[in-house]
């Protein structure tokens, strides 16, 4: 077989499996309602959690950073791509974070890689939840670390593969999402924390999907359960609730120092430009100072949560704005994103690898810009679908 005969083979055998992906070009800026296909639909797939993408302050900053700055950063950090902005945003994300320092990668998928193998290699372990993204499974494997992973959520099972692992040597970690991204459930934390301290392994969490949306001023759900100081490091992201490009590791400043000098990731890497850091800054000042965004997108997903039940869905485990409705097979799930698509509603079939076997869903994602309209107005095209 030739190299064309195979990748024509692998096409076809994804289009078969109804696990076929394509690319859907949008023609306007990111909100509750966009452009598709030359007209308006009602969207429910974005992770911009608190309507910060296209917020007029928000462009402001990073219009006024593009004057001053340029686009491109033109280099790595270390060699000049390094500015006042960059040294701005960290100063900010530290603060909010309550850690001595805090350093900004180009996506939070490479603050992840950074972090996990400067931190980890060979001869070391690293304990995942099951569920955790895609970036830590790829972190510890380019680490060459040993991956042991326990079943979702199990906390039980987590600490057993703790202690399987006393007599192992080399560093332990033990790494896991704080909100899961295809389900909306909240990991265990101050169960996790409480085994990482007994077995004296760091515990390192991935904030992406809680930073900006849980805890007193929007830290995360390390902030929420009272439990700031226990991750030896914490990776988040402004692509999500911060509604930009963008990741960061907040931890202890020797920590970013080694991270400065240890992760390939950060070093080996353009800088993010500098206006992307102040419209970054501009987000992250909205969402501590205007937490009722917060409290209205929970709300909603509350609100959403009872009417699903109501009408006979399962949004499982969901505690945030990321709601499931799961449908089984791949091709169930096309079949109900192109009834509702159908219907006006923006909202992507969840198929494997991103998800188990027969776990295809929808994955419904809300924003502080959606009403309550909107909700009602999905739980019916849900209904009509199902029939």
């Amino acid at each position: 077989m030739n190299d064309i005969d195979f990748i024509r083979r692998t096409l076809d055998d994804l289009r078969a499996r109804d696990l076929y992906r394509s690319l859907a070009a949008l023609g306007s800026a990111a909100g509750p309602r966009v452009r598709l296909g030359g007209r308006e639909v009602l969207q429910f797939a974005s992770n911009d959690y608190l309507g910060l993408a296209a917020d007029p302050r928000v462009r402001e900053a990073a219009r006024r950073a593009l004057e001053r700055w340029g686009w491109g950063a033109g280099a790595s950090r270390l060699l000049t791509g390094h500015t006042d902005a960059h040294a701005a945003l960290e100063a900010d994300l530290a603060a909010f974070k309550h850690t001595e320092a805090a350093l900004v990668f180009p996506t939070g998928y490479l603050a992840n890689l950074g972090l996990v193998t400067a931190l980890a290699g060979r001869g070391d372990t690293v304990v995942l939840d099951r569920a955790s993204h895609a970036s830590l499974y790829d972190a510890v494997r380019l680490s060459g670390a040993r991956l042991v992973r326990y079943a979702p959520g199990d906390a039980a099972a987590a600490a057993d593969a703790l202690a399987r692992t006393a007599d192992r040597p080399g560093r332990r970690l033990l790494a896991t999402d704080t909100v899961f991204s295809m389900d909306g459930r909240l990991a265990p934390l101050a169960a996790l924390a409480r085994s990482c301290g007994e077995a004296g392994a760091l515990l390192l969490v991935d904030e992406a999907h809680a930073t900006g949306l849980l805890g007193p001023t929007g830290a995360g759900l390390a902030e929420a359960l009272g439990l700031a100081d226990r991750p030896a490091a914490s990776v988040g992201t402004l692509s999500k609730a911060l509604g930009g490009l963008g990741g960061f590791v907040a931890a202890p400043r020797e920590t970013c120092d080694l991270l400065v000098n240890r992760a390939r990731p950060f070093i080996y890497t353009t800088a993010l430009p500098a206006a992307a850091c102040e419209a970054a800054r501009a987000a992250l000042a909205i969402a501590r100072t205007e937490p009722q965004r917060r409290g209205r997108v929970l709300a909603l997903a509350d609100r959403l949560r009872g009417r699903l039940r109501e009408e006979g869905f399962d949004p499982g485990r969901s505690e945030t704005p990321i709601v499931p409705v799961l449908v089984g097979e791949a091709g169930r799930a096309l079949e109900a994103s192109g009834a509702l698509l159908a219907r006006g509603l923006l909202c992507p079939a969840i198929r494997p690898p991103t998800v188990p076997p027969g776990g295809s869903r929808l994955r419904i994602s809300l924003t502080a810009g959606h009403t309550e309209e909107d909700v009602e107005r999905l739980v019916a095209a849900l209904a009509a679908w199902r029939g």
